[in-house]
């Protein structure tokens, strides 16, 4: 296509949205509240598969050793542990520093300890991380029947719920962003074929003055592009800043919640809609025209 006539598809574009500023401004708004609503979800679903995947990353599998377990035979249990497939850091823990963890966990309670009269009933212990959360359980299986290893802890119930959690989650997420877009594309269609039925007689005239589908199709995909882009980044700019509101009064009162870091996450996002935006307004518009283009 040559320079000039890009050029003119570009001005009668712009010129198109200014003469229908109202229309255009609806048109805008509309995708840009479909959007913000998609990219909230988005932005929802991602989150929570953050704070999925961090609080997996966190559960490990603690191994109780037997009292009579001790030097040598600590040591072969050691290796042994580290052998089993996907185990990727074990820590030693003693029964001195076990009970030293537990005192700081008591606080103000730790004088209880006294009527211990200095036993320590806690066993030694191995503390293990795997690769995988999904191997936490049957690595502990393995473990617990080890030799010398009295029992094994590692929170099955909440693991059994974290995985089937995880699992609704991703599918839901699927599921809602999936109807999201269907239902942004359905209102920009339907907000663009205003546009179009309002010129169908514009369209008409241009069609029996010999001008081609291309050349009359151009200036309103363009359009639905253009407005597609501009809805797109008004709910970028808008996600931005909700978002940024939002990590900074949750690291002020909930510093221990797992979000998203903002950047460059933001910016996908960001760039996510605006791409979206102006690919629906394409179809948007050429799914409008469709019907006006046969006179």
């Amino acid at each position: 296509m040559k320079i000039r006539t890009s050029l003119y598809l570009m001005k009668e574009a712009f010129v198109s949205l200014k003469r229908n500023a109202l229309m255009s401004f609806a048109s805008i708004s509309t995708v840009a509240v479909s959007l913000l609503v998609l990219g909230a979800f988005g932005i929802l679903g991602l989150n929570m598969g953050y704070m999925v995947s961090a609080l997996e990353s966190k559960v490990e599998v603690t191994a109780y050793m037997q009292d009579s377990v001790e030097g040598d035979a600590l040591t072969q249990a050691e290796a042994d542990i580290r052998a089993v497939s996907g185990v990727s850091e074990v820590t030693f823990v003693t029964k001195t520093e076990a009970l030293s963890r537990f005192r700081e966990r008591l606080g103000d309670q730790a004088s209880m300890l006294e009527a211990l009269d200095d036993q320590n009933p806690l066993p030694n212990a191995f503390e293990i991380k795997v690769d995988n959360p999904e191997l936490v359980k049957p690595t502990a299986q393995a473990i617990e029947q080890m030799a010398g290893v009295e029992t094994v802890k590692y929170g099955s119930e909440i693991v059994d719920q974290l995985f089937q959690m995880t699992k609704i989650l991703r599918i839901l997420g699927l599921v809602l962003l999936g109807f999201l877009v269907f239902a942004t594309l359905f209102i920009i269609s339907n907000t663009i074929r205003l546009t179009v039925f309002a010129r169908r007689k514009e369209i008409g005239i241009m069609k029996y003055v010999g001008a081609t589908n291309a050349f009359i199709r151009l200036p309103f995909l363009m359009e639905g592009m253009i407005l597609g882009s501009v809805g797109g980044g008004v709910a970028a700019v808008a996600l931005y800043y909700a978002y940024s509101a939002l990590l900074y009064e949750v690291h002020q009162v909930l510093a221990f919640l797992y979000l998203v870091p903002l950047h460059p996450f933001i910016y996908i996002i960001g760039g996510a809609l605006v791409g979206i935006g102006m690919l629906i307004g394409a179809i948007g518009s050429a799914i409008s025209l469709s019907r006006y283009m046969d006179v």
